[in-house]
């Protein structure tokens, strides 16, 4: 296993720093906006009580590195012109990606009424986290998403889930520190032993390490450099390191090190793609540490703040009844200079927008993230073609999962791309196993001899987890494929909340939000 170098490279120009830094100070002028304003949203008069929202709900914390990584990874697909996506695992991440949707075009085209001017910005702000309005996480609303950002711990599994079977796409995604504490998400990590580079696409795992959740500090953002790499390394990645505060320093290093964390992806696709599979490669990943609320209030009222767990969610709570903290909100927001940024009628300045990738090739309308854009029909053998015929009541011997297994067996047969089989090692023992006559379990970790039905070309997905088996399988119909998943009655009930939370994403998109397709709802337990 290789040992990541930090890049050393300076990549972007005078020019390309400080327009990249402008985009993230929109971003987060944006995102504070969308926490506390109801009105006065360009700040042209002082800022007053009745301007801000009564009830303040929303995330910072988390905020100000998931739109450092946006315009980061902006640049690159624009570059490189990546067909990528963007998981976002911490919870409350949403003004965040509502922000850089909005400034890169794709939430005006979804949502006319917010339009990009003064009008539409403050409906963008009044509609977060408000009565009607749009929620506070990430959401089958926020345009880009295929991850539901409440319950914590799937986002890793979805990215893999999104990848299967997609040559070209990349999955981006952000693993928050506290996400990573959840068992769900700890076992995502072992999904690189599932991947073929040959035709699955690639995921590019980005651990945001900023130190702490609510109210404590986090596991991993107390655990040493040496010792992150060691984890990281044991897991089969190659760990690159992006630590700091000063914004100019870590423009540049997270510029240097995703060109060459996209440089090592590709150069093991090619090899793939050209030699064929030969043993699992090491894919890189960042750990990435930032302060948590990165560029907010420092202290507030003599206790620290940034880079504590105070920023977590609101930084300047309780306005009504602390009129200082009114002053100290507009202070903050006025740092990021938006009238450097937005015109007098509040438009995006056009020099700046032209950093945002074009079309689909925008984050926030890449039509993986709207699963049933791309979406095939399930080709589907005839039922009625496995009907057990039972002459006499009581004479015939005969298992309904057996039967089911070969139904499954064709329906592979016919959708060799598109269809895929998940659950935690039951394949053969529910009698499942007609499906091995046509395909194998996927596997791209060591193999031995004697070992049957391992190949990195199968296409049952079995590992010891429920939640990660349905996370693999979201992902997948989420980007417009099919699949069944299967498991033991008795264990079925561990992913409940997981099943309950991903039938919500399926409801809201059908009765609620015209622009985005129909899903497959092909997962049967």
């Amino acid at each position: 296993m290789t040992v990541a170098t930090i890049a050393q490279n300076q990549p972007l120009s005078e020019e390309q720093l400080q327009k990249m830094h402008a985009y993230w100070r929109a971003a987060n002028y944006l995102s504070v906006g969308q926490i506390y304003l109801y009105d006065n949203p360009l700040l042209k008069e002082p800022l007053k009580i009745e301007h801000i929202k009564p009830r303040l709900l929303g995330h910072w914390g988390t905020t100000p590195g998931l739109n450092f990584l946006y315009v980061h990874l902006n640049r690159l697909i624009k570059q490189q012109d990546l067909n990528m996506i963007y998981i976002a695992g911490p919870g409350h991440g949403g003004p965040g990606l509502v922000a850089n949707t909005y400034l890169e075009g794709s939430y005006s085209e979804f949502y006319p009424n917010i339009s990009q001017d003064e009008p539409g910005m403050k409906k963008l702000f009044t509609q977060f986290s408000f009565p009607g309005g749009v929620p506070s996480h990430v959401a089958p609303e926020t345009p880009g998403s295929i991850h539901e950002g409440g319950e914590l711990g799937y986002a890793l599994a979805h990215a893999y889930g999104a990848v299967f079977d997609n040559p070209n796409l990349i999955a981006a995604c952000v693993v928050g520190d506290g996400e990573a504490e959840t068992g769900p998400l700890a076992t995502s990590w072992h999904s690189n032993k599932f991947l073929n580079p040959v035709h699955d696409g690639a995921v590019l795992p980005i651990l945001h390490l900023n130190g702490y959740k609510i109210a404590n500090p986090t596991v991993l953002a107390r655990l040493g450099d040496k010792e992150l790499e060691n984890l990281f390394i044991g897991y089969g990645y190659k760990p690159y390191f992006v630590e700091g505060s000063d914004p100019e320093t870590m423009h540049q290093l997270m510029a240097g090190t995703l060109d060459t964390i996209i440089g090592e992806i590709q150069a093991i696709q090619r090899d793939a793609r050209t030699n064929g599979f030969t043993e699992r490669p090491q894919w890189p990943m960042i750990i990435l540490r930032t302060p948590k609320g990165w560029t907010g209030p420092k202290e507030v009222d003599g206790k620290k703040t940034e880079e504590f767990w105070r920023s977590h969610q609101v930084p300047l709570s309780d306005l009504p009844n602390n009129p200082d903290r009114i002053k100290r909100l507009e202070e903050w927001m006025k740092s990021y200079k938006p009238e450097e940024l937005f015109d007098e009628n509040g438009t995006f300045r056009q020099d700046l927008a032209e950093l945002a990738p074009k079309g689909e090739r925008r984050m926030g309308a890449n039509p993986h993230a709207n699963g049933g854009l791309l979406l095939q029909e399930l080709r589907m053998p005839n039922f009625r073609d496995y009907a057990v015929e039972v002459n006499k009541p009581g004479t015939s011997y005969a298992q309904a999962t057996r039967v089911a297994g070969e139904f499954l067996r064709d329906v592979m047969k016919m959708n060799p791309h598109t269809f895929r089989v998940m659950g935690p090692d039951e394949t053969a023992s529910n009698r499942l196993d007609a499906l091995f006559e046509v395909t194998d379990r996927a596997w791209a970790a060591e193999r031995l001899p004697e070992d049957e039905n391992l190949s990195p070309e199968g296409r049952v997905m079995e590992v010891l987890s429920e939640h990660l088996c349905q996370g693999w399988l979201e992902g997948y119909l989420l980007t417009g494929r099919h699949g069944f998943f299967s498991c033991y009655e008795a264990f079925i009930h561990i992913i409940d909340s997981m099943f309950n939370q991903h039938a919500k994403w399926l409801k809201t998109t059908r009765d609620e939000i015209p622009w985005r397709r129909p899903l497959p709802l092909s997962i049967i337990c």
